[in-house]
């Protein structure tokens, strides 16, 4: 999804708490034109957690027939934008030719390294109806040696992506290694990304990770003496064996891994050079970026 806004940091209220809970983070709710977005991250005080350095939870969106997404091609750099439904359905489109569907349960994976350029619309079918769409959209910082890799796209259906029932918690292992299952999602450095559901009363022994990131997309999670309520995030320490409790039907998600060092982030462009984001704004500017396949006319233009 692109940051339609020239601001992608936003000013957020951080709690300080104790123990495994480093800060709590509540998100700010900004409004995309005909849909709604949560943003968790990038905010002052926390720039990323391990190499995540962007999570929107976007609806859930309620559409009337006619109506829908449609978020013209725009581009980014340094980056994989990770982008992962509850409900609905996004055509991917982009500058390498590729067009996928994305259903509840894939894990979209694309690949934006030196340039890439994207469109994320709806199929006809789906706007012909009444429909909803709700998931999250994340954005992987590259290690510095991959900054200016190659583009790619990657897609992963929803069979292809490991479950494991921890205790009587269902648990989807979407990246990295965690309760003994490994994603099959391609990842450039240590990284973290798990859901799970819990019915009120259950509990869940969070994986081990260097720096985590809890976040609450239904329900309310207690962790010590601590609640963690909807759509907030909890930052979350080192500290090993950490165990949250459901207060009532929940679905979490927690994300982490190894940090990366600083990025600089302006609108949908990520660096660890500032000089690179300013050479990425000229190169949209006077189209100099591929166009998309089956979506050249229409674009983006640089905010501001």
């Amino acid at each position: 999804m692109s940051n339609l806004s020239p601001q992608t940091e936003f000013d957020c209220p951080i709690t300080k708490e104790c123990g495994a809970l480093v800060q709590l983070l509540q998100p700010r709710e900004r409004d995309l034109g005909g849909f709604s977005v949560r943003r968790v991250l990038p905010v002052v005080g926390q720039k990323m957690i391990g190499p995540w350095i962007f999570f929107d939870h976007m609806g859930p969106a309620h559409f009337p027939a006619g109506d829908g997404i449609n978020v013209r091609p725009h581009p980014h750099i340094g980056i994989a934008t990770v982008t992962y439904l509850f409900e609905g359905e996004i055509l991917h489109r982009d500058s390498l030719g590729s067009l996928q569907p994305i259903r509840p349960g894939d894990i979209n994976l694309m690949v934006a390294g030196h340039g890439i350029v994207h469109s994320e619309r709806e199929r006809p079918e789906i706007t012909a109806t009444d429909h909803t769409l709700h998931g999250l959209q994340l954005w992987l910082a590259l290690p510095e040696a991959e900054e200016e890799t190659d583009p790619a796209f990657y897609h992963y259906p929803e069979s292809t992506v490991p479950s494991v029932s921890v205790g009587d918690v269902p648990v989807r292992v979407m990246m990295g290694t965690a309760y003994g299952e490994t994603s099959p999602v391609k990842v450039f450095a240590d990284t973290l990304y798990i859901e799970a559901w819990l019915k009120p009363g259950q509990k869940l022994t969070l994986p081990d990770s260097q720096e985590r990131g809890l976040y609450v997309a239904k329900g309310r999670l207690l962790a010590g003496e601590t609640e963690i309520p909807e759509f907030s995030m909890a930052v979350l320490s080192e500290q090993q064996g950490v165990i949250v409790e459901a207060l009532e039907e929940t679905r979490l998600a927690l994300i982490g891994g190894e940090p990366l060092g600083k990025r600089f982030i302006e609108w949908n462009f990520v660096s660890s050079r500032k000089e690179r984001i300013e050479e990425a704004k000229r190169d949209w500017e006077n189209s100099r970026f591929p166009s998309v396949p089956g979506d050249e006319d229409e674009y983006i233009p640089l905010p501001g």
